[in-house]
């Protein structure tokens, strides 16, 4: 069975995405901590980070690191923090955020109401590669 994350991968499920390789895809989560949070995942299929082949562990967390600095880029933000608590979704995924301070850290998504599609079309568009 495919997880809702592969789905997003093949495009079954619509994402927001800002990067993508051989390996590694990232998109915005459609339930922000801060504006800009990105999950990254590996386009295998493995509910636990820690369980990937290492070519896959090390893609993924080149990704990150790529993503961060792309975050720290376009907000200039004081940190960029990162989660990987993986409760949600049986897929190794890693939140990555700008934090403007260490309330954003702990802040919860608001998962109350309904993804705004258009606001985080235009976050995707600024914070994309090329």
């Amino acid at each position: 069975m495919s997880t809702l994350f592969t789905k997003i991968i093949t495009g079954e499920i619509p994402s927001h995405k800002v990067y993508e390789d051989d390996k590694t895809f990232a998109f915005l989560d459609i339930y922000p901590i801060t504006e800009g949070h990105v999950l990254v995942i590996p386009k295998v299929e493995c509910d636990r980070f820690e369980d990937l082949s290492d070519a896959d562990y090390q893609a993924v967390w080149q990704t990150v690191r790529r993503v961060a600095k792309r975050l720290r880029e376009v907000y200039g933000d004081k940190r960029v923090c990162l989660k990987v608590e993986g409760f949600d979704v049986p897929h190794a995924h890693i939140h990555v955020f700008a934090c403007h301070n260490a309330e954003d850290f702990y802040r919860q998504a608001d998962r109350s109401r309904e993804p705004d599609h258009e606001a985080l079309a235009i976050v995707a568009q600024k914070i994309a590669f090329s």
